[in-house]
């Protein structure tokens, strides 16, 4: 399963959640640090490890 990246608007913290890709627009995002709902997913980059040389 994917991992998200938040950042709280409110306490201004990150947090990361780990959920289905289906689950991302439907579901309401909590932040664990204060409670609130006013947060917003992070730009982060990411690399992948394949088997395959280039």
């Amino acid at each position: 399963m994917p991992h998200y990246v938040y950042v709280c608007k409110d306490c201004k913290k990150e947090f990361e959640k780990v959920m289905h890709m289906d689950e991302l627009h439907k579901k309401k995002v909590e932040c664990p640090h204060c409670g609130s709902t006013k947060v917003e997913l992070a730009v982060h980059s990411f690399s992948a490890v394949t088997s395959k040389k280039s």
